[in-house]
């Protein structure tokens, strides 16, 4: 009976490894056949872009930290940076004490950030009160997973940062990390 059990299972083994070995041929045939923009992500930046650049964003509410629900258009007229990202997410966390930076040097001249962590607001409260975050942080799970792809976010990257110009209208995507210069470069356009 044992001999039965083993020679079944390692039948199992033969034909899994065999299908896994057909379908990662296959998907090296597709990726070779694929630009080489395709190959590295840009495809799927551009993909994003497509979808949103010069669309009205969408319009949500989320509850803040304190539980009180809040809606995009509080920031109708400003420049509005959403930054969707997580605490257990160390490229987001790299980004916050730059954005808070950011936040402080343009606040007076239009620029808001907005956190949008993919947690709920319990998870969060103590990394912004330990990081000092200066702009409001919003979370969530689900609707929030859902807000990122209304935004464009088709990946499920994190982080993900949008840029809306003060028209409402999304002007920058960024799945992954945006870098300070570039971030700057972006808003400082903008204000």
């Amino acid at each position: 009976m044992n001999r039965v059990v083993l020679w079944t299972v390692l039948a199992g083994l033969v034909i899994a490894s065999g299908y896994l070995g057909y379908r990662l041929y296959h998907y090296q045939q597709e990726e070779t056949a694929r630009s080489p923009a395709e190959a590295t992500g840009a495809g799927a930046q551009a993909a994003m872009e497509a979808q949103v650049l010069g669309v009205r964003r969408p319009e949500f509410t989320l509850p803040d930290l304190d539980g009180r629900r809040r809606s995009i258009t509080e920031w109708d007229g400003k420049v509005v940076a959403l930054n969707f990202w997580a605490t257990w997410c160390p490229p987001c966390l790299k980004e916050v004490p730059e954005f808070v930076s950011l936040q402080e040097k343009y606040r007076a001249q239009g620029l808001q950030f907005i956190g949008i962590a993919l947690q709920k607001p319990e998870e969060v409260r103590e990394f912004v009160a330990e990081h000092g975050v200066n702009y409001p942080i919003l979370a969530g799970e689900l609707e929030v997973i859902k807000l990122a792809e209304a935004y464009g976010n088709s990946i499920g990257a994190l982080p993900y940062t949008v840029i809306i110009d003060r028209n409402g209208h999304i002007s920058h995507v960024k799945p992954g990390i945006l870098p300070t210069e570039e971030a700057e470069s972006i808003i400082t356009g903008l204000l």
